[in-house]
This record gives C-alpha cells, structure tokens and sequence, in this order.
C-alpha cells in the first residue's frame, strides 16, 4: 500500500483546493515519468510456510538486513515498517507481502533495471534466511489463518473495518499481490482520456495478466481470483467507477467522489486516529467526531487518497490496478502496456476509439467476467483476445514512435511475452492448470527472481 504522507501544511479551508491539487500535478509530455510497483509473497524455500513478521530470520530481519544495501528504515514505534532509498520505497503488505514502489523514471529501460537490480540485492538476502518469493495473484496454497498480520496501526484499522463492507476484505489484505504503473498527464483533459481508456480496457490487463488460479491448492474457477476479490471487498471505495464516462467528469467530479468515501484514519502526532466509516466532507467543515473542531490538511487528503482503490486510481499520478503481479518479464510488460497505450497521442487516440461507443453494460460485463474467463471472455460482439491483441498493436506502436521522438533505445520488447500470451491464446493461468504441477514444483516454476 502506499507510503502515508507526514509532512505537515496549511488547513483545508476551500473545496476548490482539493481540484488544486490535482491540477498542480500536470506535467508537459516531455517531462512524463513512470513508475512501477509489484508486491510478492515471502515463504520458506525449505517448506513453502508464508514468513511470520518476528519469527528468527523472518520479516523483520529481512529488512534489517536490507540497510546493508543502503535502505534506510521506516519505522513504526519499535517496528521496522520500510525501507527508502532515494525515491524508491520497500514496505510491507498487510500479510507481510513485500513491495517494491518504484522511483519514477523517464523510460521503461531504467524501470526495468530498477525491478532487476530490487529482486538480485532482495534474494541474495532471504536465500540466506531460507525465503523465496511467490509472483503469483493470489496465495495458491496458505489459508487466511496461516497468514500473520505486519505489526502496523494501519492495517489493524482496517482488520476491523473490512468484515462491515464485504466478505473478502481480509483476503484482499492478506492473501492477493499485484503489479501496478503510475504514470504522469498533461492537463485535465489528458486526465480524463487517460483514466477512461484505463478503466475501459483494465479487463485487457486483468486478463492478459493473471496469474491466480489456485486457491488453498485447488482450482477456484478464476483466471485471476485477485480481481474477484475486489468486487466483495468494500464497494464504497473500489470497482470501475462509471461516474468516470459521463461528461461532466473531471478533478472536480473526482474529488466529490473522494469526499464521499468514508475515511479509515488520520494520522497525527505520530498516531492513527481511528476514523472509519466517518466523512471527509465534515472533517473539512471541523465536525470529524474523532477530532471536534480540526480542520484536515493537504496530507490529510493525500493520505485519504490512498484508502480508495478503484481500477483506476487519482492521485498526483494515475495508478493502473487491474493486474495480478508474475514472473520479472511480466512485471517489466505491465508498464510497457500501459505507456504504449497513453504516452503517444496516436496510441491514445486510438486505444479511445476502440472504447469510445462501448456501454456502461458492455465494460461492467467485460470487468465481472475478465477474473473468470480471461482471454475467452466475450461480450457484445467483443471478444477479449482479439481485444487484447489489438491492445498490443497499439501499444507496440506508440512505444515505437515514443522511441523515435526521445531518441531512446526501443522499448516495444518489453511487451514480447504478452505477445507469445496472445498467439497462443492461453494466459499464465491458463498453462499453471494445464501444466497441473504439484504445489512444491509450482512455487519453484513461479519463484521470482531477475531474469
């Protein structure tokens, strides 16, 4: 989950800073960056158990170890939480996934090398400490009781919020890790394409990508059961959001959707103040039941920011959400996807105009079936591989002529394997059930290390 924010500001004295800030984060084409982040599941290579937090050589000492590499920590009273170095970030999941949020970069090369460069320094530590890591969607074999929760204040907030709002919150906390790209936009108006062509096609992403068939070691009938979770996790702040295609949408739009859903906590004075379920549109009149006349902040609408999670999520970057994370290729092809799609006007414009005239229906029948059936979805004359297939034309494309104009070395290879996904039809989840491997021969087929 996202690093909280802690600086302090000024108080929210006016909605209209809200859509401020927002627009303060466009950026001319030229100075557009990405960034990548992927979770994974820690487990002992000697017995394939999910890695406690305080066990001898578990969690905690991993990232102690890291400092060797010159992370620094976050901590959390007496509990190391993170690691920083420079503006990337290494934090725990509430299962104790391990993610990597990336530092934003200007080419998808420099990306790459960053995820390369995370998984050689992360094992060379946890081989030593008998851990591995799982790229999978979902846990394919631990139930949710084998899974200890990371020590945060955070998590425990939401622990006790999740069972309110639906039946799979837990397992999304617990059990699910995914692959995202956050990327930069030039204006509102580069924001709403942008955001629209990602929620249209995130089916493609959740179905070229997934990697989540198994469940508690048996097949639960899911392509990606990760994406599946999301529609009984807490429907407040998650799903497709098809306020997004009427045309009154825009930061403003944005923000009154951010403002109706209920708060998790604020952060102040070095603690989290429980605040579920209650309204970030009374805390800016002074009225928050949990701090009687404080106004919030800046930070504090920063931070409430990262407590919704739809497909597609604003902040100061767009986050692309729909993918079950999978081996270091397919980590480097999710950002490749997303940028030849929306970083070349051409690209855009095209990836619009095979989504434009599609329904409401059309795309909510896409997102609830892409988890189950994957490439073989199909709906309203639209089936997904040819979709997925004309996804990657385009976005090879755009990557080339995104190439030509930086005067970078090609990055359109990153997108190979999703290319050989599309010629032979069958996504990693579809070979993970043909190739029906015992669990200890899948977890060293989906270990995940450089390539």
């Amino acid at each position: 989950m996202s690093i909280l924010a802690q600086s302090s500001d000024a108080p929210i004295t006016d909605r209209q800073q809200l859509v401020d800030f927002f627009a303060s984060a466009e950026r001319p084409k030229q100075n557009w960056l990405i960034g990548c982040e992927h979770e994974k599941f820690p487990y002992r290579l000697s017995n394939l158990q999910p890695v406690s937090y305080a066990e001898p050589n578990g969690l905690r000492d991993l990232f102690f170890a890291m400092r060797g590499y010159g992370w620094q920590p976050i901590m959390e009273g007496e509990n190391i939480i993170g690691l920083t170095r420079g503006k990337a970030a290494i934090t725990f999941e509430p299962g104790g996934q391990v993610e990597l949020s990336g530092a934003p970069f200007g080419t998808l090369h420099e990306v790459a090398a960053e995820t390369a460069q995370h998984l050689v320094e992360i094992n060379a530590i946890a081989e030593k400490m008998d851990i591995g890591f799982l790229g999978v969607g979902f846990h394919p074999t631990a139930r949710r009781d084998d899974i200890s929760w990371v020590p945060k204040t955070r998590y425990a907030i939401m622990r006790d919020y999740m069972p309110k709002r639906g039946t799979l919150g837990l397992d999304m906390m617990l059990r699910t890790c995914t692959v995202q790209v956050n990327l930069d936009f030039a204006s509102e108006a580069d924001m709403v394409k942008k955001f629209r062509v990602g929620l249209a096609l995130q089916p493609v992403a959740t179905a070229l990508f997934a990697t989540s068939p198994f469940t508690e070691s048996r097949l639960n009938g899911f392509d990606s059961y990760r994406m599946n979770i999301w529609t009984d996790t807490d429907n407040d702040r998650s799903g497709g959001l098809p306020f997004a295609f009427d045309d009154s949408f825009g930061y403003e739009r944005y923000v009154d959707y951010a403002l109706d859903v209920p708060m998790y906590f604020v952060y102040r004075d070095e603690r989290y103040i429980d605040c579920t379920g209650q309204s970030f549109r009374d805390f800016m009149q002074g009225k928050l039941p949990a701090l009687p006349g404080e106004p919030p902040t800046l930070t504090d609408w920063a931070n409430h920011l990262t407590t919704l999670f739809p497909d597609v999520r604003l902040k100061k970057i767009i986050e692309m959400r729909g993918a079950d994370v999978g081996p270091a290729a397919m980590i480097d092809a999710l950002p490749a996807f997303w940028v030849g799609l929306l970083y070349d006007d051409t690209a855009l414009n095209a990836a619009w105009d095979l989504v434009k005239n599609w329904s409401a229906e059309t795309r909510a029948t896409l997102r609830t079936d892409a988890p189950r059936m994957g490439l073989r979805t199909a709906s309203d004359n639209i089936k997904m591989l040819e979709l997925a297939r004309e996804c990657l034309a385009i976005a090879r494309d755009g990557l080339r002529r995104r190439a030509a104009m930086l005067n970078i070395t090609d990055e359109s290879a990153y997108l190979e394997p999703l290319f050989e996904i599309v010629q032979s039809g069958k996504n990693i989840s579809d070979r993970m059930i043909e190739e029906n491997l015992p669990m200890l021969e899948l977890f060293k087929a989906y270990r995940l290390r450089a390539t």
